[in-house]
């Protein structure tokens, strides 16, 4: 009888909070197309898509999409940021097979599967200052709170974030520099926000739609766009700008090549 553990998280890179298989994320899908049973993976496609849609796999697919959900819905709800557009990619990958020369992380497992989500706002580009002092102040809150199990925001009002505030409310200089180009990102703890420029008209750099390459094919990739018939250009013409939020990819599910489970540890 195959033994089930939940020993906790799946093993992760340090760099940046990705995961070892969010790094792989833009070569998986070369691997969906050539998906066999080959000396350098451990699972053929056959056992791969029969893993990645068992039971344990599904229930621990549907956990992450929802506390993944839960972030992204918590910038509309406390801050305000118009949520226009979602972009979950769930993808399941084969582990390294005997074949491989160089040893990976991922010699001991089967298959191991993770997810991440896209979301996209509205916002009001002549009050870009006060939208991006909001969602400071909605990370300030969560960061002297108690810990909830989802909805994290962890940005804050230190450094560059009120420099950036103060930029765009006319109160301080450029936080990158006094010739440097309009600033358009902010990152903390994996998760990262972009949006359109609002001073620099003459060469306006836009948030773009969502990469129309993904392959939806699941459980080795799946692609869920909500609504279906929302754009990034829509989101743009109902509210002038648009901010993108990248939540990073988080393993979910993965079985040892021992026949043991993991799925993530609760957040």
């Amino acid at each position: 009888m195959t033994e089930c553990r939940t020993p906790g998280a799946l093993p992760r890179r340090s760099a940046g909070g990705r995961s070892v298989w969010g790094s792989l994320a833009a070569v998986v899908l070369l691997a969906v197309s050539a998906c066999s049973s080959t000396p350098d993976r451990a699972v053929g496609e056959r056992e791969l898509r029969e893993l990645g849609s068992s039971g344990r796999a599904v229930q621990a697919r549907e956990r992450t999409e929802e506390r993944l959900r839960d972030v992204a819905l918590a910038y509309a709800d406390r801050t305000s940021l118009s949520l226009g557009l979602v972009v979950v990619h769930d993808v399941c990958v084969p582990g390294s097979g005997p074949g491989w020369f160089f040893q990976q992380e991922t010699d001991n497992y089967k298959i191991a599967c993770s997810m991440n989500v896209t979301a996209y706002y509205g916002a009001d580009p002549e009050h870009m200052g006060d939208t991006l002092d909001g969602v400071l102040a909605a990370g300030d809150r969560d960061r002297s709170g108690p810990r909830s199990s989802g909805g994290s925001i962890p940005f804050t009002h230190t450094g560059y974030g009120v420099r950036l505030v103060a930029y765009y409310r006319d109160e301080g200089p450029n936080p990158q520099g006094a010739k440097a180009a309009e600033p358009t990102r902010l990152s903390a703890q994996g998760q990262t926000l972009t949006w359109d420029t609002s001073r620099d008209r003459g060469s306006r750099r836009l948030v773009e739609e969502p990469y129309a390459g993904l392959v939806d094919d699941p459980p080795v990739s799946r692609v869920v766009r909500a609504p279906k018939a929302a754009t990034v250009a829509a989101i743009r013409k109902r509210y002038g700008s648009v901010i993108r939020l990248e939540l990073p990819y988080r393993d979910y599910f993965g079985v040892l090549k021992n026949g043991r489970t993991r799925t993530a540890a609760p957040s």
